[in-house]
């Protein structure tokens, strides 16, 4: 067994969600009791501690839309790029950058990304992956890298017509070899979706194929009205919203994911709430890209739609997110309360509730039967950390650099800001190496 004490427990649970001085007890993979330091120090004294040293012990965070293949985009200056809108930047960078990506390249970025994770205390990890320059094996890269680093994942890949139909063909077979994988895996490690980039790029014989394709209990991932660009299409070519297109083709669902829904409207929602679909929304991602703010607060008061949040590629630090979460919906609606109470909600609930909906082990609480995912944040307050008030403390005190320890399934991962059984030297030297190939392959 495991005690991870002396610090301020964060359970997450309805009662009884934070205790003063506390400890958790790990038992393989999950946890076995919670409680003060004093009563289970007692109680299990001859078993491994670690000292939170008055730090916050908090379930690992989950990051529910990620982009693996962004990581070589860092630094990376492109010939001729000078985007003036969400299509530039789509077609300048991002469709040239997977164009050129091999399963070298997809391994490496795996690796460095999980890593990444660990030391951010994301101990769960939704990706949403693309590398037309060679599709064939890549989710079972970036499903090696998550075992070797030991983090929960969940793959799949974007189906897109933009490289033409045997392209698309072969994406599909990508995600169903994958599904088939995880399925294979009783580990509870690893799940599938069915990837879908966005309906643009997907015409209706392709949603037609895919939906034959997909086996009814698999869900799908798929960027939904992210710029005003695929409104348009969709309306254009196909004379309704997207998301009515997406439910036309038995899309939506309790096991689909539509991220982003910046630009969808009330009617849109109800389609959502009616077949319980998750949306996933991307706060610093989107104005970085200058997209826009979603409606979150109406998805979530007027709707009840499972809203969560993900990092979009922008990072794997989900306080990142959290902060810009809270800062975006306030500017947009020029509230100085807005999202106030919601936006906790949606890091520290939904994203969990989301992800249990694909994995069995209950995630993002600290109780018992719960997964052994726990992190240790070193924080020291300058004012008192109480059971009223510890999320404005992680709002505007955490980033996830001050992440300590992460343990995943039991297993510790990080001790002391060190990764445990990992190489770093040698996951840095390669991918610096492979992200130079990529970036001459990208400019030559």
């Amino acid at each position: 067994m495991l005690l991870i004490g002396n610090g301020n427990v964060i359970t997450r649970q309805p009662e009884n969600g934070f205790i003063k001085n506390g400890c958790v007890v790990i038992d393989g993979q999950t946890i076995k009791e919670v409680g003060t330091t004093t009563a289970l120090k007692a109680k299990y004294p001859e078993e491994e501690f670690i000292d939170a040293k008055g730090g916050m012990i908090m379930p690992g965070f989950v990051n529910m839309h990620n982009h693996i293949y962004s990581t070589f985009a860092r630094g990376l200056s492109i010939n001729g790029y000078h985007p003036k809108d969400f299509l530039d930047i789509l077609k300048g960078q991002w469709f040239r950058l997977d164009s050129e990506l091999n399963n070298k390249t997809t391994y490496a970025s795996g690796k460095v990304a999980y890593l990444d994770s660990i030391k951010n205390g994301v101990t769960t990890m939704f990706d949403h992956h693309a590398s037309y320059g060679q599709t064939r094996g890549s989710l079972g890269e970036l499903s090696k890298a998550a075992d070797e680093l030991g983090v929960r994942t969940c793959l799949c890949y974007e189906v897109s017509d933009r490289h033409g139909e045997g392209a698309m063909k072969e994406a599909v077979a990508e995600n169903l070899e994958f599904i088939e994988a995880a399925k294979q895996r009783h580990d509870d490690m690893q799940h599938a979706m069915m990837g879908l980039h966005a309906a643009f790029t997907l015409s209706d014989p392709t949603l037609e194929y895919v939906r034959e394709q997909t086996p009814e209990d698999v869900g799908f991932h798929i960027h939904v009205a992210e710029g005003m660009a695929d409104v348009y299409d969709s309306l254009a070519k196909y004379n309704k919203p997207i998301v009515n297109r997406l439910f036309d083709w038995g899309i939506l669902g309790k096991q689909t994911m539509a991220g982003h829904c910046i630009h969808i409207g009330p009617h849109e929602m109800a389609l959502l709430r009616d077949t319980d679909t998750m949306v996933v929304t991307n706060p610093e991602s989107n104005m970085g890209n200058a997209v826009g703010c979603p409606s979150v607060l109406r998805m979530l008061n007027d709707y009840h739609l499972l809203v969560g949040l993900g990092t979009d590629g922008f990072t794997n630090d989900m306080m990142e997110s959290f902060k810009f979460a809270n800062l975006i919906h306030k500017h947009q609606l020029a509230d100085p309360n807005a999202g106030a109470a919601e936006v906790p909600e949606m890091i520290f609930a939904n994203n969990p509730q989301m992800a249990n909906r694909l994995f069995n082990t209950k995630l993002g609480v600290l109780e018992p039967g719960a997964a052994a995912d726990v992190i240790v944040v070193d924080y020291q307050s300058p004012t008192p950390v109480t059971a009223d008030n510890y999320n404005g403390h992680i709002l505007f005190g955490v980033n996830g650099r001050m992440v300590n320890d992460t343990i995943i399934n039991g297993q510790v991962r990080m001790r002391n800001r060190e990764v445990v059984g990992v190489d770093e030297a040698k996951i840095w030297a390669d991918a610096h190496e492979q992200s130079q190939l990529l970036w001459q392959r990208i400019n030559g």
